[in-house]
């Protein structure tokens, strides 16, 4: 677990049929050169890596998630950590809204 219990979900190869599901195709592209990056999630994030390979470590934490082209990641809302990107990343990703609540932050 990283600190505060927060931790970043990866699963790896998910199946074609779960990536239809998600409609993955559809959500937005970003991607990024390798270098270090300081990143701060104010909304959980599911992300899926078309390529790339990356060393997250959470901040307070020495330990650190690794995940890679192909790999399904969920993030959670309020993490704040460094990205150390060794392949460019190319990815599609999603922020979760919050449905249960109307009012916005």
């Amino acid at each position: 677990m990283a600190a505060g219990g927060m931790r970043i979900v990866v699963e790896r190869n998910p199946s074609e049929s779960k990536l239809s599901e998600l409609n993955i195709k559809y959500w937005p592209k970003w991607g990024c050169p390798p270098g270090k990056y300081q990143l701060r999630f104010d909304a959980e994030e599911t992300c899926y890596l078309l390529r790339g390979k990356v060393r997250a470590y959470p901040k307070g934490s020495s330990d650190f998630v690794e995940f890679g082209a192909g790999d399904l990641v969920t993030i959670p809302k309020g993490l704040s950590c460094t990205w150390d990107v060794s392949i460019a990343v190319d990815k599609h990703y999603k922020f979760e809204s919050s449905p249960s609540s109307s009012s916005s932050s």
